[in-house]
């Protein structure tokens, strides 16, 4: 791994990783046996043969597979993918937190991260020291870090404990003041691993506000987080990361489009189809062809939002002449609990034997983000006919409406965008007040 600063041959590149590869030894700490054989062969067949010590496991993990791809200075590019695809590991090479199995890193510039809580911090040492620390970790004169420590001291909002060791701090007093560090020095490259995780509206509107001006300054920033919605307001590209592979590059829509629909087929549950009726779910009375959630404008499989209109789509075979059906959907979250059950309200027309399609259309900021299962309850005459469990599994992606920069997570089994009023009364309570009693 290289660095040098701006201004360098590469010009506009700030980060350069070629075909980077890293690899873990599973099962690689030192073994009782590693231990008795440094003592001697014999002893080390001693302990295998009659004690049935055996030695440790040599199987490898990849984390990262010949990874390549470059980022330009002012660039801030989203990470993305599943745990364990990759990404946190990327950080910490480019950090030098790890060196690369294989491959290098060519940098230009110097590299401030927030990759853990308190990542670089010392436990004993004061917030204001360890302010100190970081600086000179990057590089910087003390003259620069007093230039700069005001402002840090205030973003994180711990003026009042400063001067007391990080180790009692909680939680979120930590975040801030590391990320305040990490974003206020001078570093040309920022690296952040999903910081929104932790902190207040107020502090993830800061950080939010801050990475912008960063990146407007002309400085870059690598962003790994699962929030999908943050990654697509604030990045100018995505890199899509599955297996330890770059699975795509480019534009933050057309990127998370292709990872929530690759996500959604290894689910395997927003659209199913069962083309061979004896194969189907049901019997010869009433059976499922095919099902599926999909978004306004769309098709079966695309990601859905719950700040757009989806259809929950059900194509089947009534074999029952006449038949008083009702098809309903009951609706649970990950938790398992009923949010709702949707039939139909209309009286429907009996029904012939032969195909149907029904579909119902769930409003636009009604649901929160999150998963769910479906599960399709076919009433015959007032009574449940037939009961197909989960026979549906849907990811909601957020959404930023209502959000105003916030990206936190939003409680609650349901999210509706409700309408509100607000009226002005002036200064004079009381005057308001008795004009009302009047009319009344």
């Amino acid at each position: 791994m290289s660095s040098s600063r701006p201004g360098n041959a590469d010009g506009e590149i700030a980060i350069e990783v070629r075909s980077v590869s890293k690899s873990y030894r599973l099962g690689s700490n030192t073994s009782l046996y590693d231990t008795l054989a440094a003592l001697g062969p014999a002893i080390a067949r001693m302990a295998k043969h009659s004690l049935g010590i055996a030695p440790a496991s040599r199987e490898t993990f990849m984390a990262l597979r010949d990874v390549s791809f470059s980022v330009n200075h002012g660039e801030i590019v989203g990470l993305v993918g599943n745990n364990g695809a990759g990404k946190s590991t990327l950080l910490k090479i480019i950090s030098r937190i790890t060196p690369p199995t294989s491959g290098s890193i060519r940098i230009s510039g110097r590299v401030g991260s927030l990759l853990d809580v308190g990542t670089g911090f010392h436990p004993d040492l004061s917030g204001r020291d360890n302010i100190f620390l970081n600086g000179a970790i990057l590089g910087m004169s003390r003259h620069d870090i007093v230039r700069h420590f005001d402002e840090i001291v205030d973003f994180a909002g711990v003026e009042s404990f400063i001067d007391t060791p990080v180790k009692r701090y909680s939680s979120g007093m930590y975040m801030r003041l590391a990320f305040a560090v990490a974003a206020h020095l001078d570093s040309e490259i920022l690296l952040v691993d999903e910081v929104l995780a932790v902190g207040d509206v107020n502090f993830q509107n800061k950080c939010m506000d801050r990475m912008s001006s960063i990146s407007k300054s002309g400085r870059t920033i690598l962003f790994v987080s699962h929030n999908l919605s943050a990654v697509q307001s604030m990045c100018h590209r995505v890199v899509w990361f599955d297996r330890g592979h770059i699975a795509a590059d480019g534009p933050p829509h057309k990127v998370l489009d292709a990872y929530l629909k690759n996500a959604a087929g290894e689910e395997g549950q927003a659209h199913r189809f069962w083309p061979d009726k004896d194969q189907a779910p049901g019997d010869e009375s009433f059976s499922v062809r095919r099902c599926a959630v999909i978004p306004e404008g769309g098709v079966a499989g695309d990601p859905v939002s719950i700040g757009s209109p989806f259809d929950i789509e059900i194509e089947y075979w009534n074999g029952t002449p006449d038949a008083d059906l009702n098809v309903t959907w009951l609706i649970h979250n990950s938790e398992g609990i009923m949010l709702f059950n949707a039939g139909n309200w209309k009286i429907s027309p009996r029904r012939r034997v032969g195909y149907y399609v029904e579909r119902c259309r769930v409003p636009a900021d009604f649901m929160n983000d999150g998963t769910y299962f479906l599960t399709l309850e076919i009433i015959k005459s007032g009574a449940v006919f037939k009961q197909f469990p989960r026979i549906l599994r849907c990811e909601l992606l957020d959404s930023d409406n209502g959000r105003n920069g916030w990206y936190g997570e939003w409680h609650g089994a349901m999210r509706p965008r409700l309408a509100w009023d607000v009226e002005e009364r002036g200064d004079d309570v009381s005057r308001e007040a008795d004009r009302h009693h009047e009319r009344s």
